[in-house]
């Protein structure tokens, strides 16, 4: 089932339910992806476009969540929370920070780093290969862990 078609199911469900917070985050997905759909590239969307729009949603409420913690505005930090987690209610499962761990370890094996001036050479393999499964972020943070060890 395409996420648009998920999307427009669970919306249906959250008008009779009246949940508000589920209903606007649907919403955003619905317009994101109507927006990617009319962007003028005439093809159809992909999953791995579908994850990469979830993310970079999923990136903006984390962002602003952040920002709405520490200005102490525990108001707007509950909706960016609620969103969060209705977006990765749509997203691959995560890798946790020990399978994170063993996949990097792994690339830079077959990559041959040998030091942190090798960063480039992982990432490009890395954020190929664990997109979707990691963040970004926390990819490039282990990476540059684990090549400041070797």
């Amino acid at each position: 089932m395409s996420l648009e078609t998920q999307v427009m199911e669970e919306m249906k469900m959250a008008m009779r339910a009246k949940d508000e917070a589920l209903l606007r985050t649907l919403r955003a997905i619905k317009a994101a992806i109507l927006i990617e759909n009319t962007s003028g590239k005439s093809k159809e969307m992909t999953e791995a476009d579908e994850t990469k729009m979830l993310q970079k949603m999923a990136k903006q409420r984390r962002d602003s969540l952040e920002i709405f913690t520490q200005q102490n505005r525990e108001d707007l930090a509950v909706k960016e929370r609620e969103e969060l987690a209705i977006i990765e209610r749509f997203l691959p499962k995560q890798m946790s920070e020990t399978e994170l761990t063993a996949a990097v370890k792994k690339l830079i094996a077959e990559v041959g780093a040998s030091s942190p001036s090798d960063m480039g050479k992982v990432m490009g393999v890395a954020s190929k290969q664990l997109a979707g499964k990691a963040d970004g972020k926390a990819i490039s943070e282990m990476v540059k862990k684990l090549l400041a060890q070797v």
